[in-house]
């Protein structure tokens, strides 16, 4: 177990783990993760299936118990390897991947149940879950039970249910896995408002690199339970730890040589991102695919270099077998593990 004293700024932090190790049986799914969430921050897991990330999230709700380390929320200390302090008791919100929701109560109610619990009049909190449901688009299912939803507006139920706690953390399972793009966009825009107006934290697990990047203040790459990196947005994007992190998050290119390019200090092997190359230029190219995305288009070149990504908006320009060229930009040099 991590004996560190209290991180600097300690009133500041919201959620603090340290040491953390859950085990499924004899096998380790975290192990040994240090982490540190400030009040108004959301930050993104993200990984693939089976890294941790859901585990993480679990362990810091109560839902599973720590085999090694120390969770804490607000200063208090909720999990441990001797004290556990039950979900409900802490000053959480957890949005749940597979929803969550009791049969049994109609969305409505469903919503209110939280500010009812917290000691707000009946009116009042059906009244608040009203607005909440409105939020969400869905405030003419407020009747219906679980089983009358499909599976986005069952997402969309429980995520009003998470704020309408106005927890001090909101704890998010893959909160958007069912809905559409349009109202997945609006969702996590109100999720953000909402985290930063109240002063609360929020975790957000998911395998969607353009999610995560979207609404985190800094990103966590978890790979076999472990943290792989933790940096904002842009730096997991632009300055990945290694290869594995770098396909992570985003399409990437790797060429060994002395590109003439912005990041560049001499010889050596450097990650090449899409939108770091653009046509014209000194590198000849041809093009081998191209992929029409709507908003854009991506194209692999083959070039003296090696193979490049090339990403530019609308339709497009070059069919396969075009001879062209292009321009490097940018590289960040790769000195991690392939």
């Amino acid at each position: 177990m991590s004996d560190r004293g209290p991180v600097e700024g300690a009133e500041q932090v919201a959620v603090e783990v340290r040491g953390a190790v859950v085990r499924y049986g004899d096998a380790p799914a975290v192990r040994g993760v240090d982490l540190v969430v400030e009040r108004g921050e959301t930050v993104a897991l993200l990984g693939p299936s089976g890294s941790g990330k859901t585990t993480l999230l679990y362990a810091i709700a109560g839902f599973l118990p720590l085999s090694d380390g120390v969770v804490s929320i607000e200063g208090a200390t909720v999990s441990s390897v001797t004290q556990s302090v039950p979900p409900e008791q802490r000053p959480i919100a957890m949005v749940f991947q597979h929803y969550g929701l009791w049969p049994h109560m109609d969305a409505l109610d469903t919503v209110a149940y939280p500010m009812r619990r917290a000691g707000v009049a009946r009116g009042e909190a059906r009244t608040r879950a009203d607005e909440l449901l409105a939020q969400m688009r869905i405030e003419h299912l407020g009747g219906r039970r679980p089983a009358e939803l499909s599976g986005g507006e069952q997402q969309r139920v429980g995520l009003a249910r998470a704020l309408a706690r106005r927890p001090a953390v909101y704890l998010l399972d893959e909160p958007t896995a069912h809905l559409d793009t349009v109202l997945k966009s609006d969702l996590l825009a109100e999720l953000a408002t909402r985290v930063h107006a109240d002063g609360a934290a929020a975790i957000h697990a998911t395998h969607d690199v353009e999610e995560a990047l979207a609404v985190a203040d800094r990103v966590v790459l978890m790979r076999d339970g472990e943290i792989v990196q933790v940096a904002a947005p842009g730096i997991v994007y632009a300055e990945p730890t290694d290869d594995w992190a770098a396909r992570l998050t985003g399409l990437a290119s790797f060429i060994e040589g002395q590109p003439a390019a912005q990041g560049a200090d001499g010889p050596g092997r450097y990650l090449v991102r899409p939108d770091w190359v653009r046509f014209g230029g000194p590198t000849t190219a041809t093009v081998s695919d191209v992929r029409y995305r709507g908003t854009h288009t991506d194209y692999r070149l083959e070039t003296p270099l090696g193979t490049l990504l090339l990403r530019e908006p609308g339709a497009p320009r070059f069919g396969v077998d075009a001879h062209t060229d292009c321009t490097i930009e940018r590289v960040w040099r790769m000195s991690g593990p392939r």
